[in-house]
């Protein structure tokens, strides 16, 4: 395991436990109902969000299609539980990813462009 990994892995953690404290005490539907009568603030960080995890989504829909992995279970805990989706996808794309000896164009998930 890579320290990526590990990581990955804590935030996982912690953001699951998040998830799971809130839906034990409000439900997935109260939990909605919470945040969007929040008022406008809070609307917009919840719209921020939603644009946000579509671009990972998107993102992770052409890196797995080039890679020729299954991504139908990422996108459907992204659309439940958000960022649980593509922490898991990248916590799984480090353990097979194979990186070029040159580095190019296909290095590390988490380089910076």
């Amino acid at each position: 395991m890579t320290k990526i990994q590990i990581l990955l892995g804590v935030v996982l953690a912690v953001f699951g436990l998040e998830n799971a404290w809130a839906l034990a005490h409000y439900g997935f539907i109260g939990t909605w109902e919470n945040l969007l009568g929040a008022g406008f603030p809070t609307q917009l960080v919840i719209f921020d969000l939603l644009i946000a995890l579509s671009l990972v989504m998107a993102w992770m829909w052409s890196d797995a299609r080039e890679r020729g992995a299954r991504l139908w279970p990422y996108l459907v805990l992204t659309l439940v539980f958000g960022s649980v989706g593509p922490l898991l996808y990248l916590i799984r794309r480090e353990s097979t990813h194979k990186a070029p000896a040159s580095g190019g164009e296909h290095g590390h998930a988490l380089q910076s462009a």
